[in-house]
């Protein structure tokens, strides 16, 4: 796994220019929301799940995916989505 800043420099590189990183504690919820532009997340530590509340299809809306250390995950801007954080928290690098 690359270093903070290799993950942050990949992520400006990826043509973002607000990037920084987070952390959330553990268990911690994102009730569905949007952005207004594209984000990215690229885990460092631990997991996050999400979903896409309104995508889709009945069965698809409730359909959730876990993420681990090392995974991209990419969010369209004013694409609604919710989040819940892994039993050890998690850090990412996030790309605005």
């Amino acid at each position: 796994m690359k270093s903070q800043q290799e993950v942050e420099a990949d992520v400006r590189s990826w043509g973002f220019s607000h990037v920084f990183t987070w952390s959330d504690a553990p268990n911690a919820y994102y009730p569905p929301h949007s952005h207004a532009g594209l984000t990215t997340h690229v885990i460092l530590r631990g997991q996050l799940t999400i979903a896409y509340p309104q995508d889709g299809d009945e069965e698809q809306r409730g359909k959730k995916t876990t993420h681990g250390v090392g995974e991209r995950i990419d969010v369209d801007a004013g694409r609604v989505h919710e989040v819940w954080i892994g039993s050890e928290g998690c850090t990412y690098v996030i790309g605005e």
